[in-house]
């Protein structure tokens, strides 16, 4: 038992410590995501090691001392998303419905043909702004029954898993879709009226993640996210950023996005919301997020129901309400984020003037 415990043990050890090494081949970035997991299988790990291990010399110490602390380390990554944590975003306090807005994003699985789950699910929670990822000319055939109520669109059919598609019924201005770091990885920007007249801007991200099947290292990721950050970070403007961005809320490309961009996210002190993977309820994290500058407070975010996809759709509603918002604070960036940042963008023919 001895043995096999301090097998489990160096595991849990090298899969804390790994995500430490600026390596960014996927077999590495990987062990970023499940930080919920490893945090379980610590606690477990500590129960078993305190009914079996003896304590009669250092190395049972030594082996409860390293796992206590991959425990605390996953913690520390994990329990801002929990109601444990302060709210980084406040609850709107009234109600304004021209300056409300209401979004779902899903990731529909291309090769899903479940769009009448999508459709009840949209009728049902009836968002403003429809964003849907990994749709197809297939997707935008059924999906185009949307335009009825929300007449304004973005179409951008792909069959390679990064098509995209946006159904509004708020207007939107100067929307683009643009291939900022891969050329057949797209990304949508615009500026979206409220009912009230203001304009909020806007970037639907889908970048490719690292992994097998995509691509080997993650800066292709990273650095479509660090590029629109610093181009946010210049724009003190209302910001909303929202897709599937293929990274969990809790890795340090997200963390330094957050950082760099200056943008809240919601589910501080709310909870995980896990999108991914649908199918399997025991390795499930946070892929769909929702990131706004501190002009907006929240009226709602959840998952909702599968609809045949890996991804559950992501459901938010939020209020245009800058001086409530004003008392609101994320996390700062310092010289050396913002350098690392840029860093990591330029190994990629992207800049951030390339973002709307």
């Amino acid at each position: 038992m001895f043995e096999a415990l301090g097998a489990v043990t160096l595991f849990l050890v090298l899969a804390t410590c790994l995500p430490l090494l600026p390596i960014g081949h996927w077999s590495v970035r990987g062990f970023d995501f499940p930080r919920l997991q490893f945090a379980a299988i610590a606690t477990l790990l500590l129960i078993l090691q305190a009914y079996f291990l003896s304590f009669a010399g250092i190395a049972p110490w030594l082996m409860v001392t390293a796992t206590l602390g991959c425990l605390l380390w996953q913690l520390w990554w994990v329990l801002p998303y929990t109601p444990v944590w302060r709210k980084e975003v406040h609850s709107c306090q009234s109600q304004d419905s021209d300056n409300s807005l209401s979004i779902l994003v899903s990731n529909v699985l291309m090769t899903n043909r479940n769009s009448k789950a999508l459709l009840a699910l949209i009728h049902e929670h009836n968002p403003d702004v429809v964003i849907t990822l990994e749709s197809d000319q297939w997707w935008q055939d059924q999906l185009d029954v949307l335009l009825t109520q929300r007449p304004h669109s973005i179409n951008c059919p792909l069959d390679n898993l990064y098509g995209m598609h946006v159904y509004s019924r708020l207007a939107i201005e100067n929307s683009e879709i643009r291939y900022l770091v891969e050329d057949d990885v797209p990304s949508i920007h615009g500026d979206l009226v409220l009912r009230s007249g203001n304009k909020v801007r806007v970037h639907f991200l889908h970048p490719a993640p690292p992994s097998p099947t995509e691509n080997s290292h993650s800066t292709p990721r990273d650095a479509e996210l660090l590029v629109v950050a610093r181009r946010v970070a210049e724009q003190s403007i209302p910001t909303l950023i929202t897709g599937d961005l293929n990274d969990v809320a809790w890795s340090r490309t997200t963390r330094l996005f957050r950082k760099v961009s200056g943008l809240l996210d919601p589910r501080i002190g709310r909870g995980l919301f896990n999108t991914f993977h649908a199918d399997y309820p025991l390795v499930r994290w946070p892929l769909d997020h929702l990131f706004h500058s501190r002009h907006f407070t929240l009226n709602e975010i959840r998952p909702l129901p599968n609809i045949g996809s890996d991804h559950f759709p992501l459901y938010a509603s939020l209020t245009f309400s800058p001086q409530q918002g004003r008392q609101q604070q994320g996390i700062n960036a310092d010289a050396q984020d913002k350098q690392q940042a840029q860093e990591i963008a330029a190994q990629k023919p992207v800049t951030k003037e390339d973002v709307l």
